[in-house]
């Protein structure tokens, strides 16, 4: 009971760092997650310990993790895994690695799924950046078949998309595929599945997961991608004048992009090129601009719309303004403080934001504590518990108000572009049409 608990209270605390840490965490296909029976999911892993934190926090049923072992035996973070019933893992390529443990960790996690629970693992092995999935280990098939010998299994494949993950304020999405039966297999002496059905099975997890990321061959075509799913979108919804399409949305129409970007690099290459240098120089414009594509619109700019908007910016700043100033002004030496930590014990893109989010559950509640302090010894206890309640509000408050002036700056250079540089701006508007057209039409040619 004592386990369990420390368990919820951990998943509300981490479910509220990832809305902190991203502005916009979406899930879609939950519904599609069996409510009972033993199920294993099988995840990729591009950003280290922030892609198990997603399927704790979001799973719409309790799930227990297959972890590294050298995890558990790091400071803080040895706790928490063991916290939240994580289950090691000896690896080959880790230092000290015991792989006679391994034994032991089979027979729990196939305990764990024959009594009717969930659990996860990533058959990557491995967190990384690379621009699709790794080949997977074979564990994840072991496992599955091993149960199935004894009682019915499903498993289920989940994506995990971020926009940026090692950025701050980015958008992420946890993505459940349809889940599957699998086959059961006879067991030799040793309790091991056949190998020919372990390769035929993790071949199966393979195809699953990629039916849920997005694979490329090269970071050239997810930048492409991207560059182009924001063109044809920003097009798309100045002309409805509809809200930002939702991530599953974008990430659906992510993976149509990068099926005509293969398909037609393929067939003609050089045309290829020549679309792909216009979208980047299209984009630079934007950046060198200073601007969005979100406030490009399809016809002439309505001013009566932008100052609207610019009014509801400054009725939310007013509001905000007396706790996010002061919040501002107390935070912004510990948030400089995180990132120069969270670079210097981070070498890799994967663990970038893994770090950042460590230094911050560490930096900010001690800066929220010593601010308090300051203002027991300044003024009294009840001054001191006021500072410890409002610290974390006015770090929250500072954030959107920078959130909110970023809009809105975005939005008056967009209307001094239309007011003072009018051709640019036309152009900028041509060029974006005549873009869509073009890639509209390609997709219509390859059938994607």
């Amino acid at each position: 009971m004592k386990g369990r608990g420390i368990r919820a209270f951990l998943v509300v605390v981490f479910r509220w760092g990832l809305r902190i840490f991203f502005r916009r965490v979406e899930t879609r296909g939950e519904d599609r997650v069996p409510s009972a029976g033993p199920l294993l999911f099988v995840l990729n892993h591009p950003n280290s310990l922030i892609d198990p934190i997603f399927l704790l926090c979001l799973a719409p049923r309790p799930v227990s993790f297959l972890a590294k072992a050298p995890l558990f035996r790091m400071p803080l973070i040895g706790g928490l895994v063991r916290a939240v019933g994580a289950i090691p893992v000896e690896r080959r390529q880790d230092a000290g690695a015991d792989l006679s443990k391994n034994r032991e960790m089979f027979a729990r996690v196939r305990a764990h799924l024959a009594a009717g629970g969930a659990a996860a693992l990533f058959p990557e092995g491995t967190s990384h950046s690379d621009p699709r999935l790794k080949p997977l280990k074979t564990g994840a098939a072991r496992i599955a078949l091993g149960v199935s010998a004894a009682t019915p299994l499903q498993l289920q494949a989940v994506g995990l998309f971020y926009t940026a993950k090692q950025t701050f304020r980015s958008a992420a999405l946890l993505y459940y595929g349809e889940p599957f039966p699998v086959s059961p297999a006879p067991l030799d002496a040793a309790g091991e599945p056949p190998a020919e059905q372990v390769q035929e099975l993790t071949e199966q997890i393979a195809g699953a997961l990629g039916a849920v990321t997005l694979q490329a061959d090269a970071f050239e075509a997810h930048d492409f991608v991207a560059r182009t799913e924001r063109i044809l979108a920003s097009q798309r919804r100045a002309s409805d004048d509809a809200p930002r399409p939702e991530l599953a949305d974008e990430f659906v129409f992510r993976r149509r992009i990068l099926a005509g970007y293969h398909a037609l690099r393929a067939r003609d290459p050089a045309r290829l090129d020549r679309v792909r240098r216009r979208v980047n120089r299209y984009e630079d414009r934007l950046r060198g601009a200073g601007i969005d594509p979100w406030d490009v619109p399809v016809g002439s700019l309505q001013t009566g719309k932008v100052l609207l908007r610019m009014l509801l910016f400054l009725l939310g700043f007013a509001l905000l303004l007396p706790l996010g100033l002061p919040g501002l002004v107390l935070h912004y030496l510990p948030y400089r403080l995180i990132g120069m930590l969270s670079r210097r014990v981070s070498r890799y893109a994967d663990v970038l934001a893994t770090a950042k989010a460590t230094v911050a559950f560490i930096v900010f509640p001690l800066t929220w504590l010593l601010l308090a302090l300051l203002a027991w010894r300044w003024r009294g206890f009840p001054a001191g518990g006021v500072t410890l309640l409002l610290a974390p509000a006015s770090g929250y408050a500072a954030l959107r108000l920078v959130e909110l002036a970023d809009r809105a700056l975005g939005a008056l250079r967009a209307l001094g572009l239309w007011l003072l540089g009018r051709r640019q701006f036309l152009h900028l508007q041509v060029e974006r049409r005549v873009l869509r057209e073009e890639i509209l039409g390609i997709a219509a040619e390859l059938g994607v």
